[in-house]
């Protein structure tokens, strides 16, 4: 009989483990959205996320695909008796399910902050050993997205540690996108998909075109920085599993290319476009740049490739992404101090994706055989077609970015 039940007790503990999984069908596309973190870090409380989440409407960023309003750390309060998380209440005086309700109301998701370790990188309450009470009480208060941090982690391994968060969301029953935050250090990118939705590739971000700022044990990277650590990773990308280069800082201070720039980057990069600044005060130009529609569905693609850097002469660099209708994006970016003019020939380039076959052959534009009309993103205007060489000049610390539509194979003209 004892043999019996400790068999029995087995197989309850083995189909437990089998039905655990991630949410699947959720951050198809990569998440967009604002986190509080880059302007505000623990400067939070629950009238600037309602402020952000009506902004966020107002300012037409709903309308092009925006929706979580994440709060980062600082949020949390203590523990109750039964150890189930509360929220700060001198903060969030209304509870977090209102705060919920309330972003719901505008028809966009609720995201919130913890940590796999004893606490956070703020010092609050982590999930280390609360991971199931933690997933039941955002699941209670109608969370939707869930940045997990890696600070104080220090005897903790990081795959497990995500696992068993990703088990406790998921046994929670409410679908949760897991943002998995280790900052790269054990390679996210070779078991993230079966973690989480997206896995951070870096330290922080900071809002410099190309620098690094040194915190003694860690660093905050420039925008070239970052975008110079994702070489390597584009192939571990794809639907429902991205790659994040961390929010961004558009509209922070930075100059206007610079901006264009860095979201330019994170939407061929098929990353997460989180915005970090504060959307109420924000420019004419950083909304602008936050809301061109045509650059978002470059990153919004459904086929979910990153794009590939061609070639580099000096400090030009090319870029091509490839999209679902056979199209293409490409994105020429001047690292320098100094605006470069450029010319493409497109009859003389062979561009050819390295990475990822379709029905046995590798992307492919095939210039030579094939015309494209060029639309310029940032100008808002044609260009013509692929049958003409191109001339630009591409602006000090700035892009320009096409979408190439095909026409037709010119051998049948």
């Amino acid at each position: 009989m004892k043999t019996k039940k400790i068999a029995a007790i087995g197989i309850l503990l083995l189909s437990v483990q089998a039905s655990a999984n991630k949410f699947e069908g959720i951050a198809e596309t990569p998440p967009m959205g604002w986190n509080s973190w880059n302007t505000f870090a623990c400067d939070i409380n629950e009238e600037l996320i309602k402020d952000m989440a009506n902004v966020m409407v107002s300012s037409g960023m709903k309308a092009v695909g925006y929706e979580y309003i994440n709060i980062d750390d600082c949020w949390h309060g203590e523990r109750d008796n039964n150890g189930f998380i509360q929220v700060d209440a001198t903060r969030f005086p209304s509870g977090m399910k209102a705060v919920a309700d309330y972003v719901h109301s505008k028809g966009l998701k609720l995201g919130i902050y913890s940590d796999a370790g004893d606490k956070t990188c703020g010092g609050k309450p982590g999930s280390n050993g609360y991971e199931y009470q933690d997933a039941l009480q955002y699941a209670r208060w109608g969370v939707d997205y869930l940045k997990y941090d890696w600070c104080n982690t220090e005897n903790l391994k990081a795959e497990g540690a995500y696992r068993t968060m990703r088990d406790a969301l998921f046994s929670a029953k409410r679908p949760v996108v897991l943002s998995i935050c280790e900052w790269g250090d054990n390679k996210p990118w070779l078991w993230g998909e079966e973690m989480g939705h997206l896995w951070r590739t870096t330290g922080d971000i900071i809002d410099c075109w190309d620098c690094e700022v040194d915190h003694g044990t860690w660093s905050s990277w420039g925008i070239m920085r970052i975008l110079d650590m994702q070489d390597g990773l584009r192939q571990y990308a794809g639907p429902g599993h991205w790659n994040d280069p961390d929010m961004m800082e558009v509209g922070n201070s930075m100059s206007v290319n610079e901006d264009r720039a860095h979201f330019s980057i994170w939407a061929m990069l098929a990353a997460p476009l989180i915005a970090g600044n504060d959307l109420r005060t924000m420019s004419v130009e950083a909304k602008n740049t936050l809301t061109n529609s045509d650059i978002i569905a470059i990153n919004q693609d459904k086929l979910g490739v990153q794009a590939f850097k061609y070639k580099v002469e000096h400090e030009m660099e090319y870029w091509f992404k490839p999209l679902a209708d056979k199209s293409w994006a490409m994105m020429i970016l001047n690292r320098g101090e100094k605006s470069q003019k450029v010319h493409f020939d497109w009859k003389k380039e062979d561009v050819v994706d390295p990475f990822f076959p379709v029905e046995g052959n590798k992307y492919k534009t095939n210039f030579i055989n094939s015309r494209f009309q060029i639309t310029d993103l940032w100008n808002k205007r044609s260009l013509g077609t692929t049958n003409k060489a191109l001339t630009v000049e591409v602006a000090s610390h700035s892009v320009v970015v096409y979408r190439l539509d095909k026409i037709s194979n010119k051998d049948k003209h």
